[in-house]
């Protein structure tokens, strides 16, 4: 969208007031008697009160009325939303999904709520302590209407969205993220069809990793992280605004009669962000062997138990391939973590064939994994030359430490579930040669 500007950097302390309201920000407090302009002041908490200075996360908000101003919530239909992970029985096997389908308009409006699928997921949103994943599939725009819910990373896929929140408006495109954090409401514009990936987490906040011996520069750079600036609408809608909650995994609406993008100014560390993923600046191999992915962590929301994350957004962009006597693609595995992946665009190295954009593969803790027959024997005997990997693809994980359960409707409902995908590995032979001696060939 023309002319939308953004603050930039990576958990700082931002400041923004629309250019309409000069001087909406009260100067040396918080929350003044009277607030310029007749504002309310309202605090958004991310954090406890009394968590480090470091980690606490909060934001006030300078509105025309308080959010508290609403009708009582009741009960809503969660369509295929879901956080009950015992629904089904549980499957280890590898999962692949073929492209999820996106109504057409023609056939039923569909907006980013409604078209809100949970694939997976585990843990529980009372106790703060675990993850979902979705797929949103949708045609048309949020109409008075806005949401609220748990941490979101958004992965759009295809079609490009416009989101608007309290803070301010975003437009995120395919090959772009954006994270909306727990408690902000927000509207979601479309432009078409439209689907991508959703993360969300239950009890934690999105860090940007620890380079260690990287130093201090390089994986995502915290400049690069772009937050939107204060924009307001005063407008009053007679018919009544829906405000959807997501709560304890259930959805809820209330009505009130004035949106609830109203915030003339803000201040705070508290935010939704985007980022673009072309930025990230990778980290690879120059040597020889095949370095573990957790290189390409863009964010990582960190458990208790250090170096154990609750979820990693980690990417596969394009980059060179150097490695020197090495099977380059990645390697076969088992992981005490679950890896959902996606594809946003070309083709995943691993598997050219199959995992197509706008699909996605779960391998779950354990559960064998790794490169198809065709990329093994091609990669086993290929001229190890430098050479471009990934180009004009982008394939993503959301890795995490919980075992993650698969819906009723991951496994049945939406019918994308590619009960070949076993078969990929199956031309996998045998190359052991009891005689084999250093200068023998592989056969």
């Amino acid at each position: 969208m023309a002319g939308l500007k953004y603050l930039t950097g990576f958990g700082n302390e931002f400041a923004s007031e629309d250019p309409r309201c000069p001087g909406s920000l009260p100067e040396g407090q918080n929350s003044p008697q009277v607030c310029p302009y007749g504002l309310y002041a309202e605090q958004l908490s991310g954090s406890a009160f009394t968590c480090p200075r470091a980690t606490n996360k909060r934001s006030w908000l300078y509105r025309i009325l308080p959010s508290v101003r609403h009708k009582p919530f009741t009960p809503i239909n969660c369509g295929n939303l879901s956080e009950n992970w015992n629904e089904v029985e549980p499957d280890p096997n590898q999962l692949r999904w073929m492209p999820f389908t996106v109504t057409k308009a023609s056939e039923k409006k569909v907006d980013f709520v409604s078209g809100l699928h949970t694939i997976c997921g585990a843990g529980d949103s009372k106790s703060r302590s675990g993850i979902a994943v979705h797929i949103y599939t949708c045609n048309t725009s949020m109409i008075n209407r806005s949401y609220k819910c748990n941490l979101y990373v958004s992965v759009p896929q295809k079609g490009e969205i416009l989101i608007t929140t309290e803070f301010g408006k975003m437009m995120v495109e395919p090959n772009e993220i954006c994270v909306i954090q727990q408690g902000m409401r927000f509207s979601v514009d479309v432009f078409g069809e439209t689907r991508g990936y959703i993360l969300e987490v239950y009890g934690a906040h999105f860090e940007l990793p620890d380079l260690g011996p990287i130093g201090a520069n390089g994986l995502a750079n915290p400049r690069d992280f772009q937050i939107p600036v204060a924009w307001f609408e005063e407008r009053t809608v007679a018919s009544g605004y829906t405000i959807i909650n997501k709560y304890q995994g259930k959805l809820f609406s209330c009505q009130q009669d004035f949106s609830p993008f109203n915030v003339v100014a803000w201040h705070g560390n508290y935010t939704p962000y985007k980022y673009n993923l072309e930025n990230f600046m990778v980290i690879n191999c120059v040597a020889f062997d095949h370095a573990d992915p957790s290189i390409f962590t863009v964010l990582t929301a960190k458990s208790t138990r250090p170096g154990v994350a609750i979820a990693d957004f980690v990417i596969f962009p394009p980059r060179w391939g150097v490695a020197d006597r090495t099977f380059r693609p990645p390697y076969y595995h088992r992981n005490c973590m679950s890896e959902f992946m996606g594809l946003i665009k070309g083709h995943y190295e691993a598997k050219e064939e199959g995992f197509q954009p706008g699909g996605a593969s779960l391998h779950s803790i354990m559960t064998p994994h790794g490169p198809d027959f065709d990329c093994f024997e091609k990669n086993s005997t290929a001229e190890l030359k430098p050479e471009r990997v990934a180009e004009g693809t982008m394939a993503f994980m959301f890795e995490s430490s919980f075992s993650m359960a698969v819906t009723k409707w991951g496994l049945e409902t939406c019918q994308r579930l590619d009960k070949s995908y076993y078969k990929c590995w199956e031309p996998l032979k045998s190359h052991f040669n009891p005689n084999w001696r250093p200068s023998s060939p592989i056969v």
